[in-house]
């Protein structure tokens, strides 16, 4: 049962990188944080970098998702 849930929810991690994305550009685009003078040491675009290459790493050479279950010998 725990795997089928979580193989009905395979496109979720996707999801979530796709809309972390979303939620970084809509800060970055955020008039209140283009008036800030912050300087962190990880910035907004190497966050959104990172989320870009989870994202071609959750993804096959078709663009398609991963099944991992399969992978890990789970399903046929």
């Amino acid at each position: 049962m725990i795997f089928q849930s979580a193989i009905l929810n395979l496109q979720s991690p996707i999801f979530s990188v796709n809309q972390s994305l979303e939620t970084i550009q809509e800060i970055r685009n955020h008039p209140q944080f283009k008036t800030l003078n912050y300087q962190p040491d990880v910035t907004l675009g190497d966050a959104q970098q990172a989320l870009i290459e989870l994202r071609s790493e959750l993804l096959n050479q078709h663009g398609e998702p991963l099944n991992i279950f399969a992978l890990e010998g789970f399903t046929s």
